[in-house]
């Protein structure tokens, strides 16, 4: 969905090292990166990645197919609610406010040790990142409960630190709304097999009722042929979409 927005697309190595040069003359993959060992044995380099990252989606501006999502949902009773992986708070930008983040969100805060349970927003916060060599410079974030290290409150590889209350609530709140709204069409951009949870909870979603429109370019195949698949892009999909909806 955030790659029709301008943001990279980080599916496969070669994906990741095009948005990121540095990280290919290092060897790093993005799984590799996205560990939580770093902000221990290299905060720099742990902060330098995602601090660039969350000052890119700080000012990326969400593309018209948000905007279609939401117009859909104004004309039917439940409105719109949103499951998603994606961390970096471009639905919220784009106006949504019923929005459960499955993996955390880059523009949340939390200790690393964690010393406690709280989570605050990165609102303010502005890294200096060298962008030859990708690791930031300067003072790093901070706990704001005991001064250790903070980190983005997202759930990395092989995580045993992440701080899931402020998802858990979304959860909650977005399920409450599937059972007041159970006549469900779920329209599913971008999900793919690698991390399927947005593709299951879509299935899950949809069993009611079948009605799954799955948008996925590279894998948009459906189990039991219940839904509709669309092997396009997001912005085009939803655009050509809601010609149809439109039209007469």
């Amino acid at each position: 969905m955030g790659v029709d927005s301008g943001l990279p697309d980080f599916r496969g190595g070669q994906g990741f090292w095009r948005a990121y040069p540095p990280y290919e003359r290092l060897g790093l993959s993005f799984e590799e990166l996205a560990d939580p060992r770093h902000f221990a044995e290299d905060p720099e380099l742990a902060w330098g990645f995602y601090g660039h990252r969350l000052q890119l989606y700080q000012e990326t501006v969400p593309h018209q197919g948000f905007g279609l999502l939401l117009k859909w949902g104004a004309e039917k009773p439940g409105g719109t609610a949103v499951f998603t992986s994606n961390v970096d708070g471009q639905f919220q930008s784009a106006g949504y406010e019923l929005v459960a983040e499955a993996h955390g969100s880059i523009r949340h805060l939390q200790c690393t040790v964690p010393c406690g349970a709280d989570i605050w927003p990165a609102t303010d916060l502005r890294l200096e990142v060298d962008e030859d060599t990708m690791r930031a410079a300067g003072p790093l974030p901070e706990c704001r409960a005991c001064g250790r290290l903070a980190r983005p409150n997202i759930l990395m590889f092989g995580d045993f630190d992440w701080i899931s209350l402020r998802s858990d609530e979304q959860l909650r709140t977005l399920n409450d709304w599937r059972r007041r709204h159970r006549n469900l069409v779920v329209v599913e951009l971008g999900a793919g097999r690698a991390v399927p949870t947005v593709r299951r909870y879509a299935e899950l979603a949809s069993a009611a009722t079948g009605a799954l429109i799955r948008i996925n370019p590279r894998e948009p195949e459906i189990r039991h042929n219940r839904g509709v698949s669309l092997p396009y892009r997001a912005l085009e999909t939803l655009t050509a979409l809601d010609d149809l909806l439109t039209a007469g």
